[in-house]
């Protein structure tokens, strides 16, 4: 338990083995969004879900696009927090309704109809393993760095990530990826 960002931040410097954050944008010393970027500098493997008051569509995709792998609504009921932190333990994203409903229709929309799985899909082993990276919201260093990946690599997969689900940004992907209800296989690391 952290009452600021520096003292999340010494905690998880502290603690290797933290694999979710549940985090509140309104901490003391942190600017909203930007406070997901400074935890992912750190080069946790932890999953960020935001929990805050705010259920303004905009912040809460600007939290996925900053690498939150979720967003609950300090609103929301218990069983609906517990089920969103289920989703996201297991591997998947978690978006409240306003999320979901906000984005303009894309081509994804055709594919949730079509697609039950990442198989059908058309996904590609090592293109799962770049999305499961990009909904655990790692910029495309750490992705690099994990997967053992060029740079010019991780763009190619993520571009035929795009192409796939029919979206144009890693935002769009996540929430794709939210409707889709996908969800990866948790790694050994992960305490449940």
């Amino acid at each position: 338990q952290a009452g600021s960002l520096a003292e999340a931040q010494a905690c998880l410097r502290r603690e290797a083995g933290i694999t979710l954050v549940l985090l509140d944008l309104g901490l003391p010393d942190s600017k909203g969004v930007e406070t997901i970027e400074a935890l992912h500098e750190l080069g946790i493997n932890a999953r960020i879900v935001v929990m805050s008051a705010n259920n303004d569509a905009q912040t809460i995709l600007a939290a996925i696009d900053a690498g939150a792998s979720g967003y609950v609504p300090k609103s929301a009921e218990t069983t609906v927090m517990l089920s969103a932190l289920r989703v996201v333990i297991d591997g998947g994203v978690y978006l409240p309704p306003p999320a979901l409903m906000s984005t303009e229709p894309t081509e994804f929309d055709s594919t949730l109809q079509e697609a039950q799985d990442l198989e059908q899909l058309g996904l590609s082993p090592r293109q799962v393993d770049v999305l499961r990276s990009l909904i655990q919201g790692k910029p495309n260093k750490l992705i690099c760095r994990d997967l053992g990946l060029s740079d010019s690599t991780v763009k190619t997969h993520l571009a035929a990530i795009f192409r796939k689900l029919g979206v144009n940004s890693r935002t769009q992907a996540v929430v794709a990826a939210a409707r889709l209800g996908l969800r990866f296989e948790v790694s050994a690391s992960v305490a449940r």
